[in-house]
């Protein structure tokens, strides 16, 4: 094995496959995995299948995507052509999960890649490709399967995050900051995991116990609060999917996390971070909700991607999750920005619009959708997080009778 690929650490990078295989997605003897990821990132895709047999995997199947090959679409494509996504693809995807296949992504891509091109053609590229992948978007939307997240710094990806750095020491510094976002920059990563997730795993329970019927932020440019879902349940760190394998969907993860009451949220919330979205940058986001909608939105930068995202489908100006992470969080405290939600949610308390997660229900395993909805639970093509939490956001749990509880004060537990 080498000791770096163009500067990056292969010992770690061996043990982020690792991480992923073992304690990401927990795959299970015989099961199936079907991955995507960035070209780029194939030395860690070509690790990644070498653990998951070692852990006795049946099949893996990536599928690899290119930053040339997206763009040569924009550049050269007919205008029909961005109303249209593989369904038959996303079918067949569907059917995979169905039959207890575990998903693996890999996310690596330049965040700025579509900046340049037409925002109206990457809307319907969006829109079109997210009405395809609903079939299989639903299985892991309802935590079906054992799922997993986690990254490899690409190239360009790296210089967006360091622009003064020469390309080779972007990625490498990327790397190490993810190799310790991910905890394999430790000497048993996977004891590490374990010591963390009964840490998360002790905040939901507080959490839980509390039953608050809604949350109270305040701080700059910010003063919302958030009712809960009808027997909300929190989660955190580690959980079990459907089919009975206990995973961590993200790696890394430092959120506690459940559904807000799509019909209960008031007031106004300014972002606190950036949000990259599809290739465009959406900056100094600020809301207003009415009975749990949006009805204004404004934003410094990427207004029209950020109007047109809200325009997707009724429930696209509702929110699907509300998150909780402390402001000394390690992401949050390495200072940087990296334009990716895996790494920028977790250093931040954020929101989601969108389609909630029926797992955060007390039984959602075993609930409709048409009793999720009941319930206050949202549902959407989309679902986008965006951070609203810094060292000076408060937050209050409110409870049924209106009594207050302090949960974060200046950006920590409280």
């Amino acid at each position: 094995m080498n000791k770096h690929v163009s500067g990056i650490d292969a010992a770690k990078l061996d043990k982020l496959a690792q991480v992923a295989v073992k304690v990401g997605l927990n795959l299970q003897p015989g099961q199936d995995l079907f991955l995507t990821a960035p070209v780029a990132a194939l030395p860690l895709v070509r690790r990644i299948a070498e653990h998951a047999y070692q852990a006795g995997a049946g099949l893996v199947t990536p599928i690899l995507s290119d930053e040339a090959l997206t763009l040569a679409r924009y550049r050269f494509g007919q205008d029909a052509s961005f109303d249209r996504a593989p369904s038959w693809l996303y079918e067949g995807v569907g059917k995979a999960f169905a039959a207890n296949t575990a998903r693996l992504a890999i996310v690596g891509d330049n965040p700025m890649l579509l900046a340049e091109q037409d925002p109206a053609k990457v809307a319907r590229a969006n829109k079109a490709n997210s009405i395809a992948y609903q079939p299989a978007l639903e299985k892991i939307a309802n935590f079906d399967i054992n799922w997993n997240i986690v990254s490899y710094p690409g190239a360009a990806w790296a210089q967006q995050v360091f622009p003064d750095d020469a390309e080779e020491v972007a990625v490498a510094r990327l790397a190490e900051a993810i190799f310790a976002a991910s905890r394999v920059d430790r000497d048993d990563p996977i004891a590490a995991w374990a010591e963390h997730n009964a840490a998360l795993a002790q905040r939901t329970k507080w959490l839980n116990g509390q039953r608050f019927s809604a949350l109270h932020f305040t701080g700059p440019g910010t003063n919302l609060t958030i009712g809960l879902a009808d027997g909300h349940e929190w989660e955190g760190g580690a959980s079990t999917a459907k089919n009975g394998v206990t995973c961590n969907a993200n790696i890394p993860t430092e959120e506690v996390f459940t559904t807000p009451h799509a019909r209960r949220v008031e007031g106004h919330v300014s972002s606190t971070k950036p949000l990259s979205y599809q290739g465009t940058l959406i900056d100094n986001i600020q809301v207003r909700f009415e009975e749990g909608r949006i009805v204004e939105a404004k934003a410094s930068r990427g207004e029209e991607v950020l109007n047109k995202v809200l325009d997707t489908d009724e429930g696209a100006r509702r929110l699907g999750e509300v998150a909780l992470v402390p402001h000394s969080s390690p992401i949050s405290q390495s200072g940087i920005l990296f334009y990716n939600t895996l790494f920028d949610e977790n250093a931040s308390c954020h929101i989601a619009l969108g389609q909630c997660y029926s797992k955060c229900f007390i039984d959602g395993t075993t609930l409709t959708p048409e009793q999720i909805a009941a319930q206050g639970g949202n549902k959407s093509l989309i679902h986008i997080d965006w951070m609203i939490g810094s060292g000076e956001v408060d937050i209050d749990g409110i409870k049924p009778d209106g009594s207050r509880v302090a949960v974060f004060r200046k950006g920590e537990w409280a």
